[in-house]
């Protein structure tokens, strides 16, 4: 079968083919991420800066609190009503039972607003629409109001889907909209209203001034509501962005402390580097020293001798004392990570399985010039590729919304002789609030450089995603390492 094939439904699918090389304007210059259109439109009811941060679900505990909200409005709002019922009656044509239910059947969304906030504002829009028919009086009352109000804020505070939020919110302000303009003029409600008033003495004609206030009073109602939710949303945002800041300083707190650490043995260590090979050294000038005089002069060979002797169990030592420091990083762990073979091409299988117990469907797909080039890759270069796989893979589940992505390996031939391909492709957009040091694409590079390869960091381009591309030079085709293997043609990401 041809290297990269993979099944699907029993049918077998040839590779698909590598999207061409493409190298950025500026590989450290921050990539600008223009919004397309939809985004733009709605990210008013969100964050500009931060378009795309969906505010977590609420808890069960918030979940609950709802609930208990809601069972305690209800009762304020039934004992209101009836304490309304008993001192100013019912509007003429009203009937008390179409009250009572009416009060009701407005609080009773509000149970699930924060966990279904599109829905309940439909909702709770087409029942004050309705019920308002139903039972004037209610509609007057300010628990019914108030309930209302309550929807619409819990839905711009609340809605995890802002486009779905636009949508909603659009059609339940033009809905109301266009009610109040069909009582002013169509049916005449409003008219009729104000001939139970009788005539008054004013400034400006009745009818247009009652029209001018009650437009007023409902675009100071609705925009009280979008303007407290979208509030609500950003505090949420804000402290999302305090929340991750804090941990992103503490990360980088341990960091430093840990380089300084590592500096310190790494400084040390080069000291004793230095002994060791003054040692050696003395050994290697001692031993021709011997060799000259060992016919001659047997005593001044032995002395010669013995200072090689006390010298190598002087290296010996500090060199024992060398490699203590250089492993005491992976002792502090407690892991033992230093002594394990370090990964290579094998190991990258295993990698992808590992990212998808983690939520990251990844599907690795190996094509090779010439069968077993994988194989011949030197450990040294096997590792660093892997090294940019884990990195890449990690800043997709830490930086992106991206919930699957492509990995290959490649192998070709070039003018400049064969080379290894590493491409790690997603869909996602950036997820707000993780904004990382930048230590990690930095090493990356060093890495690739060490080999005398390239490397390619930034958005796809021409549709959503990011796009990781590492190529490094292969020597001449040689015997195989007898590194680990290379990995299989196809991993699915659900570890299949």
């Amino acid at each position: 079968m041809r290297a990269g094939a993979r099944y699907r439904g029993g049918v077998l699918h040839p590779p698909p083919v590598a999207e061409p090389a493409r190298r950025p304007a500026a590989e450290d210059a921050a990539p600008v991420r223009r919004l397309p259109w939809p985004e733009r439109v709605t990210a008013w009811l969100n964050d500009p800066e931060d378009p795309y941060w969906r505010r977590p679900a609420p808890t069960a505990a918030q979940q609950r609190r709802d609930v208990l909200a809601a069972l305690g409005l209800l009762g304020v709002a039934l004992l209101m009503s009836v304490l309304m019922h008993s001192y100013a009656g019912l509007v003429e044509g009203d009937e008390p039972w179409r009250y009572y239910l009416s009060t009701a059947l407005i609080v009773v969304p509000l149970a699930v607003r924060r966990r279904h906030p599109v829905p309940v504002v439909i909702a709770s829009s087409a029942l004050f629409l309705g019920l308002t028919y139903a039972s004037p009086t209610a509609a007057l009352t300010l628990s019914f109001q108030g309930a209302y109000f309550a929807a619409l804020y819990a839905a711009v505070a609340w809605s995890r889907d802002r486009q779905a939020l636009w949508v909603a919110m659009s059609v339940v302000v033009g809905t109301m909209g266009l009610w109040l303009l069909g009582a002013f003029t169509v049916t005449n409600a409003y008219a009729e209203f104000l001939d139970g008033l009788g005539e008054v003495e004013g400034p400006l004609p009745q009818l247009p001034a009652y029209a001018a206030s009650t437009l007023l009073v409902n675009a100071a109602y609705f925009g009280g509501a979008v303007l407290a939710g979208r509030a609500s949303w950003r505090a949420a945002l804000q402290q999302h962005r305090l929340t991750a800041q804090a941990r992103r300083i503490r990360e980088q707190s341990a960091e430093i402390a840990r380089r300084a650490v590592v500096d310190e043995r790494m400084r040390i260590a080069r000291e004793l580097h230095d002994v060791v090979a003054h040692h050696v050294s003395v050994i290697g000038i001692q031993a021709g020293a011997a060799r000259k005089v060992l016919g001659r002069d047997p005593e001044a060979a032995t002395g010669a001798l013995r200072t090689i002797e006390e010298s190598s169990r002087t290296a010996v030592g500090e060199m024992r004392q060398l490699l203590g420091v250089l492993r005491a990083e992976d002792e502090d762990a407690g892991d033992g990570a230093g002594r394990r073979p370090e990964p290579g091409l094998g190991e990258i299988a295993d990698l992808a399985r590992h990212h998808a117990a983690h939520g990251l469907a990844v599907e690795l797909r190996t094509v090779e010039a010439v069968p077993g080039d994988l194989a011949r890759v030197p450990q040294g270069l096997a590792l660093s590729v892997y090294r940019c796989a884990q990195e890449s893979l990690a800043n997709v589940l830490r930086h992106s919304t991206a919930g699957a992505v492509s990995l290959a390996l490649r192998t070709g031939r070039g003018p400049d002789g064969p080379w290894l391909e590493l491409e790690v492709l997603d869909d996602g957009t950036p997820r707000g609030g993780t904004a990382g040091t930048g230590f990690g694409l930095q090493g990356l590079r060093e890495r690739v450089r060490l080999h005398g390869g390239e490397a390619e960091i930034g958005p796809r381009s021409g549709r959503p995603g990011w796009r990781v591309r590492v190529r490094c030079p292969l020597p001449p085709a040689g015997p195989p390492a007898a590194a680990a293997p290379a990995p299989g043609p196809d991993v699915g990401g659900s570890g299949a």
